[in-house]
């Protein structure tokens, strides 16, 4: 068995050559010739046709259940080989000797809906604004206004960790306590999504604490602190995860070099996400629609037993651009808004009632003007941003 990693290769080498360059590199090669090069451990090449590259890494060429081991094979130094113009890891076929040491999510989709007793229709969830400069009290008067607007997730920004303006565990015990006030007048459950990034030397700690503490999901900006930190979590906590992508940018955006989001998307499921930001089909955040369905389906279908993981459509998004990504995206999936919800003009709470009310008309195959005419707070929302 064998690991297959595909590239989109641009050179000015024949694209076998570069081919044979990117194996040897990450396998036994070096730039001379050296004793024992003849290796059983050597990488192959499958395919290499146009930009199009195929390389196969013997299994034994990995430690299994070592994540950056796997990355510093399959990503590893070719990115920086003279002799090819751009490089961009498109996807990564795993063997099942290394996908039976991953158990991914502890808390899948089904989970998720058990949770919150929703079942047949996207979630709807939201981002903290602003962004940063609440204090614990502000941020919980921001969450539960938005849970009273029928919302199923309120979540930190990426950037708040525990800064001294407003401290994790006083937010985490204000939000928990304006969202539990807001369950016993309306029935209304929510997730509350904590961001407890910080350094691999403190991060299942600062979970276990957030837990502790009635956390009933964390958030973890897994780019910065490494799938490892990622799968310590999913591992040893429990309560659901949402995983944010906060710099995927530097090597998603460019097409032809970098890494591809599928990547990315196969690695959260495989060490334990329950929600993963994929990029929007509508949106200031707005991806191509191939690899957003790439992305959709990586963490949906099924995938070596592993459970089943909500793509997360955000940025940008308002009432009028729900029914694009729900089109995409389909009923599994979580549609957020932050600015949205918090900057429709009369206020949090009715921001959030016209996103539920846009994911009510997609389900019901209404128009939105149409299903507007008796939803005056969507009816608002189309009116300030259009429609």
């Amino acid at each position: 068995m064998e690991l297959i990693a595909k590239y989109h290769v641009e050179t000015d080498l024949p694209i076998k050559k570069a081919a044979e360059a990117i194996a040897a590199e990450q396998s036994t090669g070096t730039w001379t010739e050296v004793q024992g090069s003849d290796n059983p451990l050597a990488a192959r090449v499958i395919f290499a046709e146009g930009t199009e590259v195929e390389i196969g890494f013997p299994e034994e060429l990995f430690e299994p259940g070592n994540i950056p081991q796997y990355l510093s094979v399959v990503a590893g130094n070719l990115f920086g080989l003279g002799s090819l113009k751009k490089v961009r890891l498109q996807d990564v076929i795993f063997p099942e000797s290394l996908m039976q040491v991953h158990k991914g999510p502890k808390f899948g989709i089904e989970d998720a809906r058990r949770i919150l007793d929703v079942h047949h229709r996207p979630l709807v969830g939201t981002i903290v604004k602003p962004k940063v400069g609440l204090n614990p009290k502000g941020t919980a008067a921001v969450a539960s206004a938005a849970v009273r607007g029928g919302l199923d997730l309120v979540k930190d920004d990426e950037t708040l960790t525990d800064q001294s303006f407003c401290r994790l565990i006083p937010r985490l015990e204000a939000v928990m306590d304006s969202l539990d006030k807001v369950e016993k007048e309306t029935g209304k459950k929510a997730f509350y999504a904590v961001n407890v990034t910080t350094g691999a030397d403190q991060i299942l700690e600062r979970a276990e604490e957030a837990v502790d503490h009635g956390a009933n999901m964390v958030m973890i900006d897994v780019l910065t602190s490494g799938f490892s930190a990622l799968e310590v979590l999913s591992r040893n906590i429990n309560v659901p995860i949402h995983v944010h992508r906060t710099m995927h940018g530097a090597f998603t955006r460019d097409k032809a070099h970098g890494i591809s989001m599928l990547v990315i998307s196969k690695l959260v499921r495989m060490t334990g996400g329950t929600n993963l930001h994929t990029g929007s089909y509508m949106g200031k955040m707005a991806g191509e629609t191939e690899e957003n369905d790439l992305c959709r389906d990586a963490l949906r279908e099924e995938w070596h037993g592993l459970k089943r993981v909500f793509p997360v459509a955000s940025g940008g998004i308002y009432p009028a651009k729900v029914h694009g990504n729900l089109d995409g995206y389909g009923i599994d999936c979580i549609v957020q808004a932050g600015g949205g919800v918090h900057g429709h003009p009369d206020g949090t709470t009715a921001g959030a009632r016209a996103m539920v009310q846009a994911v009510e008309a997609w389900q019901k195959k209404i128009p939105l003007k149409e299903y507007a005419k008796d939803h005056k707070e969507l009816e608002t929302a189309l009116k300030y941003w259009g429609s």
